[in-house]
């Protein structure tokens, strides 16, 4: 079962530490809190986990995001080296 966060959090939202894993190195990072959303349409990790992992971005392609508030970000696609 999820620990919900209601330190970052409001309302209060599900984490759970997952592990990440380049399928081409095998190089993994354990733990990573992860936010819990069975309503999105993409999966984002931490750029700094990306980085970690050996991940480059993949082309010149970005993401706009959309927050449950309406706010919009842009976020880089990442693939593998």
């Amino acid at each position: 079962m999820p620990v919900y966060d209601d330190v970052s959090f409001d309302p209060p939202a599900p984490l759970a530490g997952v592990t990440l894993r380049n399928p081409d190195s095998r190089g993994t990072l354990s733990n990573v809190p992860m936010l819990l959303d069975s309503g999105a349409d993409v999966t984002l990790i931490p750029q700094t986990s990306a980085s970690e992992l050996g991940l480059a971005v993949a082309r010149d392609e970005v993401y706009e995001l959309i927050g449950f508030d309406g706010s919009k970000s842009l976020s880089q696609l990442f693939g593998l080296k």
